[in-house]
């Protein structure tokens, strides 16, 4: 790896010793219940017995029974405030490296209902852990190896540590060593005789990015990103020497050894089964290609366990090892993107699997009693009488029978030209927003045979709409808010509009405001008393992406992606302030309002219940000015075209955000300027950048954070 890599690393990662790194998860908001347990991804697994502990991201610790591996089966779940990247388990307890988070402590005796005992908060960001004796082993990413005395497992406290001047992504012990795979240099072998004094002995400089190792015998085996397997000769800890490689068709990213073979998670290429009889030439003999992107391994009985990022956990069997082969997976049924809220009922948009109907009349215990699979992908549902309209996407508008929640029946459709991505219904209409073709005007009144009447393409692309007197507002993603007159349904017409500086995702109407979520830049409300001519007010900078929004009362509630739930006070809409938020597991996008108040956020992984609380009892002190100064994960990542960067600065001062590739060479600057104390986001956009790996660096008060981010097309 050229020398330039290792001198970008010394300059730019940084950090200041003791950063406080502390997460704020709610203010103001309590969680009730929750509606289904589905995963972001799975990044890491590891088999105790019949039970399978997968680091799923957002989505926390998640608990599978795999006593007959070809139907594994949830069996708890708990949800980590940060991201769960690595797991491990000693005794009866589950540690996980729960990236910014830190190093967290499950109690896992009664499986079904696993309990954090203890934590604490690492300096950098926890990628990877692991048990021996006394010590909890932690790799923290640019922070380098952490030893945290867990004897006393709710207490756990760090006795010591070694800062590479690295990125520690994985630590594995062997006798009196820890090996650390160190994305920038390689193999780095740690003393740990007095793990109050952690001490570098030696180290081997790999082709590539080290991701993960693990020891067998005399050799450790590293997965080097795109460099594949490499074999490292440990006899002399001092002098680690590679004597053998394979390279894997994908980047190899998780290992385990079992007897004679090395399985290799190989992002891109699934589960490569490599024969190290022979050291010094390992010869890949057979291999499984996973449907997503591999990430973590482990081998247990006859089984090697695959944590394949978005479709889940997959069990091979591999007792012919040439000849590996899919015999059960877990994987989450759909996503959930919106929800509405009729009677004792939650209707789900699962995007991938329809309609579901779920019971809350104990908000606290809900239970799915029905589901209809639609054809395409259900992006948004509304309720009315006794029918869910569905915006199906591909297949338009979908039309299901609900007089029996439990037997929802589709009774008809209509194809829309576009792809229907949001949907309201009023009088004996349903408007749809269906993105390239704008708003359809669908007459309902005869429900099993709905017809258009007519329609307004608008300029951009519709992707949510509401109602109000004799008008339609629509967010339309890249053209802002606009409004349409349909006092004559079949002859649409717009008549005024208003350009948000970003992405328009969705609008509600209260009173004589329009209120529109906005992706890049949060709440805009607009002043619609004259709909010819809306103009904005007010406007709030959620520090996420600003998906959904409905308004009840004096509270505009939005659902903010990466950053969860948000209430907003607009008793003054030209100065909207927040009052309360909620740090969701999953990625909040729809959300609705019952009538007894309960807020029902659609996040991706769950429906979740909440209740927002006397807002005078909040102190927005965290909000305004955050106590840390701290670069929050890039969302999402791996991206595919843009991604959300979001940063806390403890104090005012001179800031730069910018990106570089790994040879330290500067891509782009996404901000250079001047900040008061706060909360920020911007948009990392890449449009002309090719597929690999970036750092984003920031910079601000003699301060210096770097995170990964991956771009894949």
């Amino acid at each position: 790896m050229p020398n330039t890599r290792l001198f970008f690393t010394i300059i730019c990662i940084t950090l200041i010793a003791g950063a406080e790194l502390h997460s704020q998860d709610a203010e103001n908001v309590e969680q009730v219940g929750r509606i289904y347990n589905q995963w972001i991804n799975a990044n890491d697994v590891i088999v105790v017995g019949d039970l399978a502990y997968v680091a799923t991201g957002r989505s926390g610790l998640q608990i599978v029974n795999i006593s007959d591996p070809e139907n594994p089966e949830e069996v708890g779940y708990y949800d980590t405030p940060g991201h769960a990247e690595g797991v491990t388990v000693s005794g009866d307890y589950a540690y996980v490296a729960d990236w910014e988070s830190g190093l967290r402590v499950l109690d896992i005796t009664d499986p079904e209902n696993p309990e954090e005992v203890g934590y604490y908060y690492t300096p950098g960001f926890a990628y990877s852990v692991t048990v021996s004796g006394d010590y909890a082993y932690v790799a923290d990413d640019y922070c380098g190896l952490r030893v945290v005395d867990i004897t006393d497992p709710e207490n756990p406290e760090e006795v010591g540590y070694y800062d590479m001047q690295g990125i520690a992504r994985c630590v594995t012990v062997s006798g009196d060593y820890a090996y650390v795979a160190d994305y920038i240099i390689g193999l780095r072998v740690v003393d740990i005789t007095d793990p109050e004094n952690p001490e570098e002995v030696g180290y081997y400089h790999t082709p590539g990015e080290a991701e993960s190792v693990t020891v067998s015998g005399d050799y450790a085996y590293v997965a080097d990103w795109e460099s594949g397997l490499r074999v490292v000769n440990i006899t002399d800890p001092e002098n680690p020497e590679e004597v053998g490689y394979y390279d894997t068709p994908g980047y190899a990213n998780g290992i385990t050894v079992s007897g004679d073979y090395a399985y290799i998670a190989d992002w891109g290429s699934g589960l490569r089964v490599v024969n190290i009889t022979d050291p010094e030439n390992p010869e890949e003999v057979g291999y499984y290609d996973t449907p997503d992107w591999a990430l973590g391994v482990t081998v247990s009985d006859g089984y090697a366990y695959v944590a394949d990022s978005y479709s889940g956990l997959r069990v091979v069997d591999i007792t012919d090892p040439e000849n590996p082969e899919e015999v059960g997976y877990y994987d989450m049924p759909g996503r959930a993107y919106a929800v509405s809220v009729s009677g004792g009922y939650t209707y789900v948009a699962d995007f991938e699997s329809g309609l579901r109907v779920v019971n809350i009349n104990d908000p606290e215990n809900p239970e799915e009693v029905g589901y209809c699979d639609t054809p395409g992908d259900a992006n948004d549902v509304t309720v009315s009488g006794d029918y869910s309209y569905i915006a199906d996407g591909s297949s338009g508008l979908r039309v299901v029978d609900i007089t029996d929640p439990e037997n929802p029946e589709e009774v008809g459709y209509y194809d829309t030209p576009g792809y229907a991505r949001g949907v309201t219904v009023s009088g004996g209409y349903a408007y749809v927003a269906d993105r390239s073709s704008g708003l359809r005007v669908v007459d309902i009144t005869d429900p099993e045979n709905p017809e258009e009447v007519g329609c307004c393409d608008t300029p951009g692309d519709a992707f949510g709409v509401t109602v109000s007197d004799d008008y339609a507002y629509i967010a339309d993603l890249r053209r802002g808010l606009r409004v349409v007159k349909i006092n004559d349904p079949e002859n649409p017409e717009e008549v005024g509009y208003y350009y948000t500086p970003g992405w328009a995702c969705s609008v509600t109407v209260s009173g004589g405001y329009a209120y529109v979520a906005e992706e890049e830049s949060g709440l805009y409300v607009v002043d619609i008393t004259d709909p010819e001519n809306p103009e904005e007010v007010g406007y709030y900078d959620t520090p996420g992406l600003a998906y959904g929004v409905t308004v009840s009362g004096d509270y505009a509630y939005v659902a903010g992606n990466c950053s969860g739930l948000h209430v907003v006070d607009i008793t003054d809409p030209e100065n909207p302030e927040e009052v309360g938020y909620y740090d969701t597991p999953g990625h909040a996008h729809g959300i609705a309002i019952s009538e007894d108040g309960l807020i029902y956020v659609a996040d991706f992984t769950n429906v979740g219940i909440y209740r927002f609380t006397d807002p005078a009892k909040v102190d927005d002190s965290f909000i305004l000015h955050p106590s840390a100064f701290i670069l929050h994960p890039a969302c999402p990542n791996p991206f595919n075209s843009s991604a959300t960067i979001r940063y806390g600065l403890s104090t005012p001062g001179s800031v730069s955000l910018e990106v570089y590739s790994p040879l330290g060479q500067k891509i782009t600057t996404l901000f250079a300027g001047f900040r008061q104390a706060g909360s920020y986001s911007t948009n990392l956009t890449a449009n002309n950048f090719p597929s690999g790996l970036y750092f984003v660096r920031l910079n601000a008060a003699d301060q210096v954070f770097t995170q990964k981010v991956m771009l894949v097309r």
